[in-house]
């Protein structure tokens, strides 16, 4: 990657762009020898957007407008690559992001506490109903498969409405104690209202976002932070992903059944020859 390009990527790390601000930004890397000399209809022509999207873009990053964005890339010096470094595609360093991202994952994951005390709280509810909307719901998809093989009531909760409250209600009928919650960016405000719906109806959160303050953070919940990268068009996953396996292996050591349940649902897949060996 050109010294240019990496100026540009260094400008837009730590913003929390919206999907057409990061089309802008993405436009801006791959163009950036121009990016300092194109105008604010130049640069939405070519990101397929609207002028006023492109001066947003801008505020966003902290400058009065566009023409103050364009200034600084001007003015800013292009620094040389550091020896021996090869080049880096935006692809490549949005991979790179993530390694970082497991490498926090990993240093906060040295006090397993957090995670032991989730896992508890999950596997001793009776119905465990498992929240996730919009960006989040395939973390959400993603534990229930997996938890439904060694919990006996697993209920996936992945669209809003007027029925997530009736269903967050039938699930503490049927004894609930906790409820997970997958929450990412951009937060739904439904999400915000199902958890506050659910502590009124005495469920302890356990909540996987992507920072501990995170709009969704509650001082009665346990939260467990896992970062997501922010370097393509859309979020990646990979840690909170990977927290959510750690968080049912937690699960798991909870339930005394876990490993019968397990074994049973080996040999009925083998009866049915279910997968392909």
């Amino acid at each position: 990657m050109g010294s240019a390009s990496a100026r540009l990527l260094k400008l837009f790390e730590g913003h929390r762009l919206t999907p057409t601000q990061r089309r802008i930004a993405h436009c801006m890397v791959r163009r950036a020898a121009d990016a300092p000399f194109l105008s604010s209809v130049e640069l939405a022509e070519l990101a397929g957007v609207s002028q006023p999207s492109v001066t947003r873009f801008a505020v966003a990053l902290g400058f009065d407008g566009y023409p103050a964005l364009r200034r600084h890339l001007r003015d800013v010096p292009e620094t040389p690559a550091p020896q021996g470094e090869g080049a880096v595609n935006a692809y490549q360093q949005a991979v790179r992001a993530e390694i970082d991202n497991l490498r926090q994952l990993s240093a906060l994951l040295a006090d397993p506490a957090p995670m032991e005390r989730a896992g508890r709280l999950l596997a001793e509810s009776p119905a465990l109903p498992v929240l996730g909307l919009r960006a989040a719901s395939a973390q959400a998809h993603g534990f229930a498969y997996f938890a439904a093989k060694v919990h006996p009531d697993v209920r996936l909760l992945t669209e809003g409405g007027s029925m997530l409250a009736e269903r967050i209600d039938a699930a503490a009928r049927a004894g609930a104690t906790a409820l997970l919650c997958f929450a990412l960016p951009r937060y739904p405000r439904e999400v915000l209202d199902a958890l506050e719906h659910a502590r009124g109806a005495g469920l302890r959160v356990v909540t996987v976002a992507d920072s501990a303050f995170a709009p969704v953070a509650h001082p009665a919940d346990l939260l467990l932070p896992a970062a997501v990268g922010t370097g393509l068009a859309f979020d990646t996953a990979c840690a909170p992903m990977l927290l959510a396996r750690v968080l049912l292996e937690a699960m798991c050591d909870g339930l005394p059944e876990a490993q019968s349940r397990l074994e049973e649902f080996d040999a009925r897949a083998a009866e049915r020859g279910l997968f392909v060996e």
